[in-house]
């Protein structure tokens, strides 16, 4: 079948907000869900959804508006779009969505360690870094588990019979929190969540290449006690290990549990960034100042390797 790939931090990115702009209740996954019927027009039956990083804390609500769902309120007004309002939830209308869905596998790729709720659940542990006060996070939070009460009770069960999904609780199952909860939103309409690395580590033939590697060099832009929960260098990291190869990981910032990537199979870290900077100027000297990082850690490397021989005797 025509498969299409949509990555929604391309159109629903928290890049795409400036700084001073950003406000994950207000943000919305509708124009995600416009890519998918986009793709459905095109002729795609299969669907790849990546889930990078998002500007947006809806649980996919938008995206499911966007598809035709119709998400009302106890009143049967139709609810504004954002995460905002989602504790006002009182009814999602399946009838209109598009009925191409139950025919079109969706597969997304995401990381499986976040939740859509609980004390781990999406909006506490990335809504402030999207712009959420603290009373803005607990407004969040409510409002992603009355969705998901919602999705369960008049989505989900119209989709599980025809998806061949697995049925999954779409609170707490892996990546139902996903580039803020779409993952649980595209999931109630029959998608299966896939950890991301696997998705694009397999599609690279990883394993293959690793069996051919001397040395891994790969790279993060924050190293810290996140990296080791589904982010991409840690699970190059954990094949290259399995692999017997060493890995060398350059890091934007090197920031609180950094260590915590040696059990993963990281053998040595080092910054990219030589002082402290603004992130314009550092996203603007990237190339540079990955290349001479790159530079000084090849330098201590080939010390060492002078240095060997002086050690063993």
């Amino acid at each position: 079948p025509l498969t299409a790939v949509v990555e929604m931090a391309a159109v629903a990115g928290l890049a795409l907000v400036p700084p001073g702009l950003r406000h994950p209740g207000a943000t919305t996954t509708y124009g995600v869900g416009e890519l998918i019927r986009a793709a459905l027009d095109a002729g795609a039956r299969r669907i790849l959804i990546g889930c990078g990083d998002s500007g947006t804390s809806d649980g996919g609500a938008g995206a499911l508006q966007a598809l035709g769902a119709r998400l009302t309120d106890r009143h049967g007004r139709e609810l504004r779009r954002g995460g905002g309002v989602l504790h006002e939830l009182e009814r999602i209308d399946p009838s209109g969505l598009d009925p191409r869905l139950a025919r079109t596998e969706l597969l997304v790729a995401c990381n499986p360690y976040n939740v859509l709720c609980g004390k781990r659940g999406v909006a506490r542990v990335f809504g402030p870094q999207k712009g959420a006060t603290p009373a803005e996070v607990e407004l969040l939070s409510a409002g992603l588990e009355r969705l998901a009460d919602v999705l369960t009770r008049d989505l989900a069960p119209a989709f599980a019979p025809t998806s061949g999904a697995p049925v999954i609780d779409l609170r707490t199952a892996p990546g139902t929190g996903a580039s803020g909860g779409l993952g649980a939103g595209l999931a109630a309409v029959g998608a299966r969540l896939l950890p991301r690395y696997d998705v694009l580590l397999d599609g690279l033939d990883l394993d293959a290449r690793l069996a051919r590697a001397d040395f891994v060099i790969t790279a993060e832009g924050a190293l810290d006690h996140q990296t080791v929960r589904g982010k991409i260098p840690a699970e190059v990291a954990r094949r290259a290990h399995a692999s017997g190869v060493p890995v060398l990981v350059l890091a934007g910032t090197i920031g609180p549990g950094a260590q915590d990537v040696r059990a993963v199979g990281v053998d040595a870290y080092s910054a990219i960034l030589p002082a402290p900077m603004t992130l314009v100027e550092a996203i603007d000297r990237s190339d540079e100042f990955l290349a001479d990082a790159t530079e000084r850690a090849m330098r201590i490397m080939a010390l060492g390797t002078r240095l060997a021989p002086l050690a063993a005797a």
